[in-house]
């Protein structure tokens, strides 16, 4: 969870105060009688425009920024068929996700179409079935969903390969950075693609290398000894990090908060983790960044948090986040016996997987 909607700023600084307007010209079709489709800008989130379907039908004109990246869709549908406005009238088929229009806006529908329909009709192959029987086949449901992944990674890659000339990888930018990382990301960028100079693909990469700066900064506490700092404990008692961590232990200090809802997903995890190894000389100290104590004790509770917990219930002002250069939770750091810091951010598989390397099964 974002300490600061870092993204959000850079799309609006990168806004052009005097863009080149061009017209839009869109008719569709939708079985959604009476309902409202809109027309979204993909880079701001405001709506452009919007129409109401009636016997079947819309239709909406106007102008825009040329060649901005927007989005149609009934109003609070999920899905979007996406289009850039470069002149040509589009017509679209909200029924099946159809376009038709320039041929770029036709490729990026069928690109969006089947790089998404692996997964998609694998997730509902998985919600068609009862509860027992997707417990029975976990294991072959979750591989399965590996191969949907690995489709949708492969589409995207086929996407930046064979676009680099035109705007459409702007649209799965996020995707391919997110599935085959920065690095590979920058050797595409290091080529100078027509798409890079789009203003939402300049703002994205920005962002990327923010965040690829901050986790920079964040490493570098690996391999360091770690800091100490003082908090309460829910009792209200003051202790110091350094009477649990460098006493001959393996220590996860864990940042967390209740109202944090990746770290309520990943908990189950740590106290999986917790009970699988602490008898072996592993434990956990959690620094919460909550601001009321009341949700933060009632969260120990619910998931049942054996370990010492602190707080000085300061919310993002508190002591672990200007020491450790926390900006987003969950977030951990892994402390050896002897107490310096050897790993940053384990969650899932990846800190069941340390803690086998460390501990065996």
């Amino acid at each position: 969870m974002k300490k600061l909607m870092f993204i959000a700023a850079l799309m609006l600084a990168v806004l052009p105060t005097e863009a080149q307007q061009v017209k839009y010209t869109i008719n569709g079709i939708s079985k959604e009688n009476g309902k409202t489709v809109v027309l979204r800008d993909r880079q701001t989130s405001q709506i452009v425009d919007s129409a109401v379907v009636a016997n079947g039908k819309f239709s909406m004109t106007g102008n825009a920024e040329k060649n901005a990246y927007m989005g149609m869709a009934v109003k609070d549908a999920d899905w979007f068929v996406m289009m850039f406005n470069d002149g040509t009238p589009v017509t679209v088929n909200l029924n099946d996700s159809t376009l038709k229009g320039s041929p770029m806006n036709e490729r990026l529908t069928r690109y969006d179409i089947e790089i998404n329909a692996p997964y998609g009709n694998y997730m509902k192959k998985i919600q068609s079935m009862s509860e027992e029987e997707r417990e029975k086949k976990k294991v072959e449901l979750t591989g399965g969903l590996m191969i949907a992944v690995m489709k949708m990674m492969e589409g995207v890659e086929k996407v930046f390969k064979d676009e680099r000339e035109s705007l459409i990888p702007v649209a799965f930018l996020s995707e391919y950075q997110e599935m085959l990382g920065q690095d590979k990301l920058d050797s595409v960028l290091a080529t100078k693609p027509v798409w890079a100079s789009h203003p939402i693909a300049k703002s994205l990469v920005d962002y990327f290398n923010h965040q690829k700066a901050q986790e920079a900064k964040k490493n570098a506490f690996i391999g360091q000894q770690f800091t100490d700092l003082e908090e309460a404990d829910t009792d209200g008692k003051m202790h110091k990090l350094s009477e649990f961590v460098g006493k001959g232990k393996w220590v996860l200090v864990d940042f967390w908060a209740s109202w944090c809802g990746p770290c309520m997903q990943e908990m189950p995890n740590v106290v999986a983790a917790y009970e699988k190894y602490h008898a072996k000389g592993f434990d956990v100290v959690g620094l919460s960044f909550d601001n009321k104590k009341e949700p933060w004790l009632k969260a120990i509770a619910d998931q049942k948090m054996p370990w010492t917990h602190l707080s000085d219930l300061k919310g993002w002002r508190t002591v672990a986040s200007s020491v450790y250069d926390v900006n987003s939770i969950p977030d951990n750091l892994l402390i050896d016996p002897q107490g310096k810091i050897v790993a940053r951010g384990l969650r899932a598989q990846g800190l069941q997987n340390k803690l086998k390397e460390i501990f065996g099964e």
